[in-house]
């Protein structure tokens, strides 16, 4: 697999809009590129003979019925709202440019 550098780790923080200093930039960068190193020691595994499964155990959705109801009325619905503005929830401002 492809070797993670720096650069990249830093671009994905900067996406994520995380700040890390260089140790940790360092550090997260050693991590990941050991997780793919043991990954490429998976790729060596014969698994020809493997049925292929999404989990190790079976695993099933407990499903309601849908059923239609009244939907909230504006008022209750921002009943608890910390702030509201012309019947919405208002929100701070999280846009922020680097």
């Amino acid at each position: 697999m492809g070797k993670i550098t720096e650069e990249m780790v830093r671009h994905v923080a900067y996406l994520s809009r995380l700040e890390f200093n260089d140790e940790q930039i360092k550090n997260f960068t050693k991590q990941l590129n050991n997780i793919l190193e043991y990954m490429d020691k998976l790729n060596e595994l014969d698994t020809s003979n493997v049925e292929p499964t999404s989990h190790s155990v079976n695993i099933t959705n407990v499903f309601r019925e849908d059923r239609v109801e009244q939907p909230l009325s504006v008022e209750d619905a921002l009943a608890n709202a910390p702030e509201k503005e012309a019947d919405c929830f208002k929100v701070p401002k999280i846009i922020h440019e680097y």
